[in-house]
This record gives structure tokens, C-alpha cells and sequence, in this order.
């Protein structure tokens, strides 16, 4: 090999696991740039109120906290939602934070609530 072949070389050798690093893994959680994007805030609205559906409770959304997508067959989003329980007691207005992922396929106009659960 001469010293441009060996050169040219070390350098992919140095730069490959540069560029394999600073890519994003396929299939795995990336931090949404902004949570107050509207889509994002659709989603929070979303999983609230099919949580509301599916257990007759009366959670009302207050602000997505913070949130994750991961590219599948769709979009994953794990969005931590503050919510109020919508009960007028002593301490009420207090939100609490709950955890939900919600599987998007744009394409087909479809969202499903896959877990809402108490944010640890």
C-alpha cells in the first residue's frame, strides 16, 4: 500500500465510528426538540382524553412536560403530560404528571394510546 492508500485508510477507520455515533440509533427514543409544537400538544390533548375514554376517568390536560418519539412502523411518542383530576377537593389544581405513549401513523390519519401510567 502506499501512503495515500494507508492514510486514506486510518482516516475512515477514525471517522467511521465518529459518524456511527453521532447518528441517531434506528428504532431508538430521540428527545423532541419542542414540546410546545402544536402536533405535540395534539398528542398530549390525545392521550389524555382516550385515557378519559377507556377508563371514565376526568383527567384534564394542562401542558406536555416533556417528551421522546422513536421511529417504527409509525411514530412512537412518550410524552410526560401534566394533567389535573378534574375533582373539586382541598389541593385540587395540583397537577400530576402521568407518562403516555401514543403510536402514530400520519399517513393513516391514526392515533393509538398504547400505556398512560403515573410518571415515576
Amino acid at each position: 500500500m502506499n501512503n495515500k492508500a494507508t492514510s486514506i485508510l486510518l482516516l475512515s477507520l477514525v471517522l467511521l465510528p465518529l459518524y456511527a455515533s453521532a447518528s441517531p440509533r434506528v428504532g431508538g427514543w430521540r428527545p423532541l426538540s419542542d414540546v410546545n409544537d402544536p402536533h405535540v400538544v395534539e398528542i398530549g390533548k390525545f392521550s389524555v382524553s382516550e385515557y378519559n375514554k377507556q377508563s371514565k376517568a376526568e383527567l384534564k390536560f394542562v401542558v406536555v412536560v416533556s417528551g421522546e418519539s422513536q421511529v417504527v412502523a409509525g411514530m412512537n411518542y412518550r410524552l410526560i403530560v401534566a394533567v389535573n383530576d378534574g375533582v373539586e377537593t382541598a389541593g385540587a389544581g395540583a397537577s400530576k404528571n402521568y407518562e403516555a405513549i401514543v403510536w402514530e401513523r400520519a399517513w393513516l390519519k391514526s392515533m393509538n394510546l398504547t400505556s398512560f401510567k403515573p410518571a415515576i
